[in-house]
């Protein structure tokens, strides 16, 4: 059962810090992302003292600008890769049965057909095989076989499609999640079985006897000042950052990571009308058009970026490309009025001494370069376990074998329990019982912990302005249990206020600033810094949106000032 250790709050992050300082770890963790994190959980669930630090906030790079999936990757069955689609497939199933189950959930996707009889019998083999690998774990897979549906069937289950060249189609099933709440769960979990977690803590050199990595030098980014932490093995996972984390030991790796950006847009459900998400194919690879709540999340671009790596910044010709490729289908087109977010990520790839990465670009690697060091790399969100738990055996520091497929996430156990009862507890707290529900997809059976906060002061039960479903209280919890220290931490990560309102928050702030200043401890002055610098943030992404290309969209997006130095 998850207890107060897993909460993540400035007092526990204090006392995880304290705990760093003081005596030697056995796998210090450096990235707080899904595979760090996952790092971490793994580590201190074989019984072994483990840190985990996180430059900037939990999930702020790649594992919070994913498109939301937790797939097998169907397009790769197209290259042969079978082995990490079966892989990706297991992990997937695993996350919808038991680790996760109210955080990962089923979605429904449709292929269109456009050449009579052999794309459908072409396809259909793939994705039978897609079923077929999703048992080959020994477990459910947790989601429905595919099926086959006939012109009429598909032009009544999505009106908003373009029918006239479609011949029929094939719906099949993967499954969604919100990758930034994913990992602050994966960070609270860990924090449960005994890691000293802390956020806003940057790697600025390593600690050397000899050759060999013994530990780090880390400056804090919210309390101030530096210090050391001494460990018998480090863990590199630090995604798009794996070069630049290297380069502070001094030595050279034999593996480069290039970063791919992927572009997602984010518009209105009532803009395209469908039960159930799309995909299609491109001249490089798919696109997808994935249900997301109150939207649709349309992505993703696939092109090298070599700027800044903390805000990668969509540029006019990104989401002129998406609306392009997506409204070849759509009966109704789509235009830059109907888009209410825009998001860009990077994907670490693999990259060797040579130019033909194609073989390893979705695939992970783990390597131990340094002495002291492993690094793990590449890989997809789904297989972030696999990645994990690599890592860990790469250390060497323990011969327990790993136990996280038997270990649920926060909140996991007692969700079906509180979900079956919804409908009491939203009578008992005198709340609406869609946003009953909304809690319990976010939180599991944590929720009871935000309703709590809701029975001592009835206004966290109202809606953020600007928003249809957040509450106050969310804000609350964020700031005490989830390790928020900045406004963006909560309008970007916490919630997906900066990508779902049509506003992209501009009219929460102030509301969420002073929610978590209560909690922090923050004056006027601050409230206003930290609303000042999130604006700021707005407004230079969507002027970068607007640029022709990245140089320039780079340029524009880092005219906004970073909450990074903000003590």
């Amino acid at each position: 059962m998850v207890t107060d250790r897993s909460r993540l709050g400035a007092p526990e992050r204090a006392a995880a810090i304290a705990r760093m300082r003081d005596g030697e770890l056995d796998v210090l963790v450096v990235g707080g992302g899904v595979v760090g994190a996952g790092a971490a959980l793994d580590a201190a669930t074989r019984g072994l003292r483990v840190g985990l630090v996180e430059a900037r906030d939990w999930a702020s790079g790649t594992s919070s600008r994913s498109s939301k999936l937790v797939h097998g990757g169907i397009r790769y069955l197209e290259q042969l890769d079978f082995s990490l689609v079966r892989e990706a497939l297991v992990e997937r199933g695993l996350l919808l049965e038991k680790l996760a189950p109210h955080l990962v959930r089923p979605v429904r996707f449709l292929y269109p057909l456009t050449v009579p009889l052999v794309e459908r019998g072409y396809i259909g083999a793939g994705m039978a095989l897609y079923d077929v690998m999703s048992y080959t774990g020994g477990r459910s897979p947790g989601v429905p076989h595919h099926r086959h549906l006939s012109r009429r069937q598909v032009q009544l289950a999505m009106p908003g499609l373009r029918t006239d060249d479609i011949r029929g189609g094939i719906s099949y099933f993967d499954a969604q999640v919100d990758d930034a709440r994913f990992v602050v769960t994966l960070v609270r979990t860990a924090a449960q079985y005994g890691a000293q977690v802390a956020n806003r803590l940057r790697v600025e050199g390593f600690l050397k006897e000899g050759d060999r990595i013994v530990g780090a030098r880390v400056r804090d980014y919210h309390a101030g000042g530096q210090f050391e932490i001494r460990a018998k093995r480090v863990v590199n996972a630090t995604g798009v950052w794996t070069d630049d984390t290297e380069a502070l030991t001094g030595d050279r790796s034999r593996m480069r990571v290039r970063a791919s950006k992927g572009v997602h847009l984010v518009v209105p459900k009532d803009r395209f009308h469908s039960t159930m998400g799309v995909l299609l194919r491109t001249e490089k690879s798919v696109l997808f058009v994935i249900p997301w709540g109150r939207h649709w999340i349309i992505g993703t671009t696939d092109t090298d970026w070599n700027l800044d790596k903390a805000h990668p910044a969509a540029t006019a010709a990104d989401i002129d490309y998406l609306l392009q490729r997506v409204n070849r289908v759509l009966a109704e087109p789509l235009s830059r009025e109907d888009v209410v977010g825009v998001y860009a990520g990077l994907r670490p790839l693999l990259a060797g001494e040579s130019d033909d990465t194609s073989k390893l670009s979705r695939e992970h690697v783990v390597e131990s370069t340094v002495p002291g060091m492993v690094f793990v790399a590449g890989g997809k969100f789904t297989t972030y376990r696999v990645m994990a738990m690599d890592a860990i055996d790469a250390t060497g520091v323990t011969a327990v074998p790993s136990v996280t497929a038997d270990i649920p996430l926060a909140g996991a156990e007692g969700f079906a329990a509180a979900w079956n009862v919804r409908a009491a507890l939203a009578a008992e707290f005198g709340i609406r019982e869609r946003r009953v529900r909304h809690l319990l997809h976010r939180y599991g059976a944590l929720a009871s912990e935000v309703l709590e906060l809701i029975r001592g002061d009835a206004s966290l039960g109202e809606l953020l302005p600007g928003t249809r479903d957040y509450l106050r209280a969310e804000v609350v919890y964020s700031a005490r249990s989830e390790g928020a220290l900045h406004l963006d931490d909560v309008l970007t990560r916490r919630t997906r206020i900066s990508i779902e309102a049509a506003d992209r928050g501009v009219a929460a702030a102030p509301v969420v600033a002073r929610l978590m200043g209560g909690v922090l401890g923050w004056d006027e002055q601050r409230i206003e810094r930290e609303v000042e610098l999130y604006l700021e943030r707005v407004f230079a992404e969507r002027g970068s949106q607007e640029q022709p290309d990245d140089a320039s969209a780079d340029r524009v997006r880092l005219s906004a000032r970073d909450s990074m130095g903000l003590l």
